[in-house]
């Protein structure tokens, strides 16, 4: 990206400005853009960002996510995407050039929307697969959740509504009470230490705070996972002479039982997706165990059943037939996780 002026005088873009000059009255902020913008072939889909310098971070605001020149969708009330993307990346004392890796960063999702077609939005989540920052090995923060900027929120403009999404960098650690509990609750919670949600490379995982982990447990007890959905790499069924055995990967059998014991009880089942099986496990008065669908396995499980599988359900190798459901055999495989070109670099269980 290159430091360079905008384009004046387009509605979307203009829409932008005046909610960010109401925020930083006379501030100009460090603007960079693109060399060669996507509608004309160029590689990067956001056509600007804006770094706006305050004490202790940097504010960064993306231009492309939006309709910024003309109304080209069919939608009238939503503008392009619906959003655009904010950043608050903490700032040193002294520091004067913002972070282009965040610049970087919110690229790579923004082609992955435009890529890809799945949009994203308050309450979302996602697994970075490394650190957020490739130059910084070093840091905890390899995950990500989006809620409103608490300063910018909605804005109409004369293409439809914009959302200032803001993308929050988390801990592993954190990111797994996600799936437990509820993004936007995690959120808030964290609020208490980080009241704008900077995401600080250097900062310690938060869920060893007495006062948060605390508050995380009240909720994960009170109100159960809002997540409905896991979608893993390795899960699988099969039924053979009158039984099922299901297997699931090793790097997945935890995170698989925590969700289960945090929505079952609840009331709520889950869905289990994988490249080509699925899974819904539901609660109820009696065991059952049959197939839908061809890739579809309808589990229905009473406490004790719960109970028995989400203790099975641990990070190691093995197979298990449970007692409280005969029927069913557990398998858990050993998993290999791979870097982005697709060498192993490690295994699990």
């Amino acid at each position: 990206m290159t430091d360079t002026d905008t384009d004046d005088g387009y509605p979307g873009w203009d829409a932008i400005d005046a909610a960010l000059a109401a925020l930083y009255p006379g501030v100009a902020p460090q603007h960079y853009g693109t060399l060669i913008k996507w509608r004309l072939g160029g590689p990067d889909p956001l056509d600007g960002m804006s770094f706006y310098r305050r004490h202790d971070h940097w504010h960064l605001v993306s231009y492309g996510m939006s309709e910024l020149y003309r109304k080209e969708s069919d939608v009238a009330e939503v503008s392009g995407w619906g959003y655009e993307f904010t950043f608050r990346v903490a700032r040193q004392a002294g520091e004067d050039q913002p972070p282009l890796w965040a610049a970087n960063f919110l690229q790579a999702l923004a082609r992955y929307v435009f890529g890809s077609g799945n949009n994203f939005g308050p309450g979302q989540h996602l697994d970075l697969n490394g650190p957020v920052c490739a130059e910084r090995p070093d840091t905890a923060i390899r995950a990500a959740a989006f809620t409103d900027d608490p300063e910018l929120g909605v804005i109409d403009t004369p293409h439809g509504q914009v959302r200032f999404l803001q993308i929050v960098g988390l801990t592993l650690e954190e990111y797994a009470v996600i799936v437990q509990w509820d993004a936007e609750r995690l959120l808030d919670t964290l609020r208490t230490r980080l009241p704008l949600l900077v995401t600080d490379l250097d900062r310690a995982d938060l869920t060893g705070d007495a006062e948060i982990a605390a508050a995380i447990a009240h909720g994960v007890r009170h109100d159960g996972s809002s997540t409905g959905a896991l979608f893993v790499a390795e899960a699988s069924w099969q039924q053979q002479d009158g039984g099922t055995t299901l297997t699931v990967g090793a790097n997945a059998a935890a995170r698989i039982g925590r969700v289960l014991a945090a929505r079952l009880p609840f009331g709520r089942d889950l869905y289990l997706a994988a490249a080509e099986s699925q899974v819904r496990v539901q609660p109820g008065t009696r065991v059952e165990v049959r197939a839908e669908a061809d890739d579809l396995l309808e589990l229905r499980l009473t406490p004790e059943a719960l109970a028995e599988l989400t203790g099975l359900l641990r990070p190691v190798a093995g197979t298990h037939r449970l007692g409280t459901v005969p029927e069913l055999t557990l398998q858990i495989v050993r998993s290999q996780i791979r870097d982005q070109s697709g060498e192993v670099v490690a295994e699990i269980g």
